[in-house]
């Protein structure tokens, strides 16, 4: 009897010990399996920050340079427009019909030649208080009570002037005088002037006698040189 009492604790005792033994390793399987899943959560959330960060800086840089490429654009642009304008100031416009004033010069004179040519200066002043460019050739008609001539163009190179204000350029008429004899007579009564680059004209009394018609010559002894020639 004692002998079977005793295999019989023994035997409880061995299936007591399976027991906690099993529910230990059960235990350990749970735990072991948890581990991994945080790790993922946490490289999860460490993934998606570097994604915001990415995006943030792209954002930023976006900003940055529209940032960067309005100031250059309006800052320079406003610069260089500014710096135009101040430059556009200081230069000097195209001298106007209505801002100049017309005359004859005081040295008018026969020019030696074989075929008695004479020239006329005529006088442009700026009337104006700014300074004013003119240059190239006048547009010159000698007028008649019978009709009206367009004299040609010398040979010259028309030069650029510069007028201050109250500053005076000229530009001589060459003229070929009318003798008895010598061809058809333009009875000249006044010429009218029209400067470079304009169509409003002045109209001067013509101040010298009658003229040598050539308005079909090839080289007329009849002609206009350029302002500041």
């Amino acid at each position: 009897m004692r002998l079977f009492h005793a295999a019989t604790a023994l035997a409880a005792t061995s299936a007591l010990a399976l027991t906690l033994t099993a529910c230990g390793n059960g235990s350990g399987n749970d735990t072991s399996g948890d581990q991994p899943s945080a790790p993922a959560s946490s490289a999860t959330a460490t993934g998606g920050a570097p994604a915001e960060n990415a995006g943030a800086t792209k954002d930023a840089g976006s900003s940055t340079g529209g940032g960067g490429t309005g100031t250059s654009t309006g800052g320079g642009t406003g610069t260089s427009t500014g710096g135009t304008g101040s430059g556009g100031g200081t230069n000097a416009g195209r001298c106007h019909t209505a801002g100049l004033g017309f005359s004859f010069g005081s040295g008018d004179g026969k020019v030696s030649s074989s075929d008695d040519q004479q020239q006329l200066a005529v006088v442009l002043k700026n009337k104006t208080s700014a300074a004013c460019t003119i240059q190239g050739f006048p547009g010159v008609d000698l007028k008649s009570s019978g009709g009206s001539w367009s004299l040609t163009r010398s040979s010259a190179t028309p030069k650029k002037v510069t007028l201050a204000a109250g500053s005076s350029t000229t530009f001589t008429i060459t003229f070929l005088p009318w003798n008895q004899g010598s061809g058809t007579e333009f009875k000249a009564t006044s010429v009218v002037v029209t400067p470079p680059n304009e169509t409003t004209s002045t109209t001067l009394a013509w101040p010298g006698g009658s003229v040598l018609l050539q308005d079909g010559a090839t080289h007329p002894g009849t002609y206009t040189g350029p302002v500041g020639g």
